[in-house]
This record gives structure tokens, sequence and C-alpha cells, in this order.
């Protein structure tokens, strides 16, 4: 906010691109009483003031407030970043690609996001995910808000086959032009604080709009790469996302409906000139150059650009335009939100328990509309429902009934695991502080017969984020089927140091998926040698108290019904299902032949849960009438696109954990039986003979 009205005033006349003599004559004032007011050696009376706000086409408010005016929507311009002297190219932002660029994926993200910015903690946040479908005058109207004939020429030099960010904004455009449907994301936080800060100086506005890799978080907060937000604009076909964010404390008097955008492309080439790839949507700064700045907007903007917010709570509206599912599996409304609901319900499930003392953390919900008319309902997501069991065993832990003993299928057993604390690293001369212990809390209770996946631990800390989940191996036979929950950190309850600083080990232990406590780079830069160890011994800990217990508690526990095992024998009723095969399996190929004669492949590999990481071997084949497929070579390396990585070996290893994966590869020509466009061509995914590191 301007200190005095000269700082206003100087800093309307940039804005507005006019110089004190021209301001002089449409007030009707000499030039030297505008240099008076400019340099703060006077101030106007209430009637000039009035006079210059009209001037500048400013309400007279916003200078007697001195504060920045709402823009127009005639004031909103595209200004994208010209590339740099030296000629060096940056094909896309390295940032999206750290996550697959699937809507489970964003809805982690996003929702971490939003807890990490939680305003008042005596509230839970409330999370809202909205998909909008839009054709016909519907699109037309939001397009022409969105200006995007002044960045159609850009996406289409930017859409280059031969660059990964390239092919998705063909598809993309394609996918437009084709279809005449385009969808928005709408990601709503309340309760959070809101995009506070300097338009270029540090704060949470630059960091999430102006900047890469620049977390700025700390404590117990979930985040810690600045990686996160990054998924908001891998799921937007043409890496375009909008914000209006209501802030908890104002910046230069205002406080609500401060919007922007932010474009990312590839380099390219538009006329002639050469663009570094990402553009900003906004008011031109007139005192910086080719730069432009957020906006104070009316309603009438937020509404056409489909980001007007319900209320004056603070927080954060996010629109991802031209939402999509990278891995190609959903494509209509109800199957993207029901692949939100899933990715909320299976990360935040215990954020969303409240007991009778304290309430939950986060409130979430995902709503899906057509042209402004809704086509499935706004729905709550009840975490009751998807993990009945361990929002059981956290709402018993919450309201201080837990049990020391399993007597019934209700009951929450509760139990410590210790967690040694490392000493830190210390500059040279300083002495190490000392090793501290901190009890984390380890929940179980029984699950029923048809849980899909029982016999799983679930790790979380402070805001109950789901980091991983993992089945426990070598249990007592007969065991009762269970799921159990480790609570560390802040997630305890305690606040104590013992606490704090378990929190900050733990984050250190994070990868930027935010999906284990493991060995990382920040892990072995804070902590002495001995860190990763102390990791495991905490999580192996954890598995051997749940045998321990499942031990003592097993003969009184099963003596109504028997032993697991024996009931399993007697259970008479229709055959369940047939397991999903146990070994990876080609899902779908795409691809088509080259000039050259090579077939370019894209893969998408189909992968059986487990915890260990699958090593795989492709192998491309040539279909023949008679006889069996002929085996042919790829040439150069296979390309990783999606959950794996390439081995040094030239294998593909796939992400612990994951489910899917794709890959991209090209035939060698010389290895061909016969010529690619009168062949047939299929993939075989084989394990790779090596060893999972």
């Amino acid at each position: 906010m301007a200190q005095d009205f000269g700082d206003w005033l100087i800093g309307m006349l940039n804005q507005r691109g006019l110089n004190q003599k021209e301001l002089a004559v449409m007030v009707g004032v000499t030039p030297a009483a505008v240099n008076a007011w400019a340099n703060s050696r006077s101030v106007p009376r209430y009637q000039k003031i009035a006079a210059i706000a009209e001037a500048l086409g400013v309400a007279v408010e916003d200078a007697v407030s001195l504060r920045p005016p709402e823009s127009s929507s005639s004031e909103l311009e595209w200004i994208f970043q010209h590339a740099p002297e030296d000629g060096s190219r940056i094909g896309g932002n390295a940032a999206a690609y750290a996550f697959a660029a699937n809507l489970e994926v964003l809805a982690r993200e996003a929702t971490q996001n939003s807890l990490d910015e939680r305003f008042l903690q005596e509230q839970p946040v409330t999370s809202r995910f909205v998909l909008h479908e839009l054709t016909g005058d519907h699109l037309n109207d939001f397009l022409a808000a969105l200006r995007w004939d002044s960045i159609r020429q850009h996406l289409g030099t930017a859409a280059d086959r031969r660059q990964k960010a390239g092919r998705v904004l063909v598809d993309g455009l394609n996918e437009l032009e084709r279809t005449g449907r385009l969808v928005l994301l709408r990601i709503d936080d309340y309760n959070a604080s809101g995009l506070t800060g300097p338009e270029y100086g540090d704060g949470r506005f630059a960091r999430v709009v102006r900047r890469t890799l620049d977390s700025g978080k700390g404590g117990a907060q979930g985040g810690s790469y600045g990686l996160g937000k990054a998924a908001l604009w891998a799921t937007s076909r043409f890496g375009l996302v909008l914000v209006n964010s209501t802030l908890s404390e104002r910046q230069d008097g205002r406080q609500e409906r401060r919007m922007a955008g932010r474009l990312e492309l590839p380099w390219h080439v538009l006329d002639g000139e050469e663009f570094a790839g990402p553009a900003w949507f906004g008011a031109a700064d007139h005192e910086r150059k080719n730069a432009a700045r957020s906006w104070w907007a009316d309603r009438a903007t937020a509404e056409s650009l489909y980001l007007e917010r319900d209320d004056s709570s603070p927080g954060t509206s996010f629109l991802v335009v031209g939402a999509y599912d990278g891995t190609g599996d959903t494509e209509e409304l109800e199957e993207m939100q029901d692949q939100l609901t899933t990715g909320i319900a299976r990360n935040f499930w215990a954020s969303m328990v409240g007991g009778e003392q304290a309430g939950p953390m986060l409130r979430a919900s995902v709503a899906s509309w057509r042209n402004g008319v809704p086509v499935v309902r706004e729905r709550l997501i009840d975490p009751h429902i998807h993990e009945p069991a361990r929002s059981r065993a956290v709402k018993a832990f919450l309201d201080g009934s837990t049990a020391s003993e399993l007597t019934s299928r209700e009951d929450v057993l509760q139990a410590s695991v210790q967690l040694k604390l490392p000493a830190r690293k210390r500059p040279r001369g300083d002495v190490a502080k000392s090793v501290q212990f901190h009890d984390a809390v380890l929940l179980i209770t029984p699950t029923p017969e048809d849980d899909p996946r029982p016999d799983h631990i679930a790790y979380m800390r402070a805001n109950r984020m789901v980091v991983k989940n993992k089945r426990v191996s070598d249990l007592p036979l007969g065991h009762r089927r269970f799921q159990a929950v480790l609570l560390a950190g802040l997630a305890t309850g305690n606040s104590g140091s013992d606490a704090l600083e378990a929190e900050q080990f733990l984050r250190t232990a994070e990868p930027p998926d935010h999906n284990d406590w493991t060995s990382t780079e920040d892990l072995t830069a804070t902590y002495v040698r001995g860190a990763r160890q102390c990791i495991l011994n905490f999580k192996r800990a954890a598995e051997q108290e749940i045998r321990e217990l499942l031990r003592g508690q097993e003969a009184e526990s099963e003596a109504d019904e028997g032993p697991q095992i024996l009931r399993d024998l007697l259970v008479l009723g229709v055959p369940k299902k047939s397991r999903t095969p146990g070994v990876p399996s080609v899902h779908a190929v795409s691809g088509d032949v080259s000039e050259g004669g090579a077939w370019h492949l894209r893969v998408t590999v189909k992968l059986p849960a487990r915890d260990e990481p699958w090593v795989l071997a492709p192998v491309a084949r040539f279909v023949v009438r008679s006889g069996g497929s002929i085996p042919v070579d790829w040439i150069g390396t296979l390309v990783p696109e999606q959950n794996c990585e390439l081995t040094a070996n030239g294998n593909l290893r796939f992400s612990e954990g994951t489910s899917r994966g794709v890959f991209t590869g090209v035939t060698d020509v010389s290895s061909h039986p016969v010529v690619a466009n009168m062949s047939c061509v299929e993939v075989d995914v084989p394990r790779a003979k090596e060893i999972v590191q």
C-alpha cells in the first residue's frame, strides 16, 4: 500500500502511461501543483482528489484509500517472456514432470498445499474440486474472456511433436478443435492464507505464480520442495492455470479478487521472434519492461473466467484450463470426478476424521457441471465410508477411547513406537545436539472380511496425510485381519520439542512425492551419519510391534470364532473373483510409422501391486501370419514417460507401488524382417534379469 498520496499518484501515473504535465491539463491545475503532490510537498483537497480519480479512471475511494484500482477486462493481456540472449532453450517446466499428470496426483498435491496453508487452526480447511465442461456459446465466451486469440498462435508454434510438452499441446489443440469441448477444473480452498505478499518480492503470491522450486515452507508443513503446485500446470493440456485469491491479510489496501494467470510453454518462435516459453496474464506493468502484474478484478471479470468465489473467506481458487488425465484412462466428467474423489479419500481420509474434542482438519468435496448446469451435485467425502476401520481407529485416538486389548470388532488398540532422532550436522566447532527419542503412536483395529487390502499400516505426521501405505509381512498364523495407523510428530497430539524435532526429521526423509520415509539428499545433508538407519529401524519397530500385539491378542480375540485360517476354510458362498494377474502386462500400444520406416511406439504398462519396483525389459515383435512373432531391436534407448526410469542396463524400472507406467520407443529399421508399413507390431514386457536396488 502506498505510504502517502505522492507515492500513490506516481504509481498510478506510471500504470496509466501519463506524465505530470498531461495530468495537470486533465485536472485543470498547473504542472507545479501536480509536481508538489507527486513529491509529497502538499496534498490536494477532496475535490481535486475526485478530479484526479476521474482523470485516471479510478474510483474516488481508491484515491482516498491510496489503494490500486480494480482492473477492467479491457486492461488485461498476455505477456510472454522473451528468450535469453545467450541462445539457451528450455523445453518446458521440468518441475511439471516430477509427478504423473493424472487427477489423483493433482488431488493429493493441491489438498496438501491447502492443508499447509490452514489459516484458523481451530477450523478445518474446506477444499472443493469442481469439474466444468464447456461447449458452444459457453466455451466461446470463456475463450474470449481468456484472450484465447492472443495465445493461440503461441500454442500452435510451441506444439512441436519432437518434444514431450509439444506432443501434449498438439493433442490438446486437436481435441479442442475436434470436439468443441473444454474441461475446466476449479480447486477452491477456504480458511487458507491466500496468495499474500508483494508482486515480485518474497511471499506466497510470488512463490506460487512467479517462481519454480521455491517452497518457502518449514516446520510441520507437508510440502518442502516447491513442486506440488507444478501438478496444476501438468494436468492442463495447455499448461495454463488461472488464480483468484482472497487474502488473509491486506495487500496494497485490498483483500478480495487478486487474480493472475500463468501459461507454461516450451521455447518457441513466432513471427521470427524467440520466446522462452512462460507467459503471464494480467495488467501490463509500465514500471517493468515486458511484465504483467496480478490485478484486482471486479465481479464481472471473475465470473466470466469462472473464478468468482462463494464468500469472503480467505483462500485461493485455481482454474486448470483444459484439465485432463495424462494416463488416458478417464475422459468423461463422471470418471474424472471418481478419480479426484479417490485421490482425496486415499491420501487424506485421516485429515477428514474429527473427534469429540477436536474437529477435522479438512472437509473436501467434488462436483461436476456442464455449461452452468450441475451434472453430479457436490458430494462431501466421508472418510468413514472410504476407510471405515482406520477412520474408526483415528477417531478413537482423538476421543481418548482406545483399548488395551482387542475384545470386539470395534476396539482400537494403542501402543507406542520409539523413533531415535539423530543429531543434526553443525558448523565446524559447534557441539552437535544430543540424540533424542520420540514416541510415535501405533493404532490397530480389526477390519471386516470383505476388506480388499487388509493387514496394512499407514504412516503419517502433522496434517495426517498418508505418507505410505504398506502391507505388514510375517504375521502370526491365524491372526485376525486388521488395519494399522502410525502417527508420528505432531500427529501424536504432542507439541513438545521431541515431536517438533520428529517433524523436521521425517520431513527431510520424504522424497518429492511425499510417499515414504527414506534416505534423501536433504536427510544426508542435514543429519549426521546413521540417519537413514534410524528411519529403517523405526519402520521395522512399528511392524514388529504389530506382530507382538497380534500374538498377545490372538487367542482371546478369536476364542468365539476360532482362528482366521480355519474360518477361511469353512466359508461357503460364491467363489471369489480371480486375483489380479501377478505379472506386468501391456495395457495399450499406440504409434505410427515414420518416414524412415521405423515404428514409433507409445506403450502403457499395467502393473500388479507390490511394495518393490518392477524392472522390465520391453521387447517389440513383428507379427507374421505363420510361426511365432519375430523380435526386432530398439534404436537407441527407451524413453520413460510416466512412473518409470531407465536403468544402467537399458531396462525400465517402474516406481514402487504404481499401477501403471508409460514409455516410448523407436524400432531399429535394420532389424525389421519386413517393411514396417506391411507389418503389425506387438510389445511384450518380460521381467529383466537385474537386481532391484
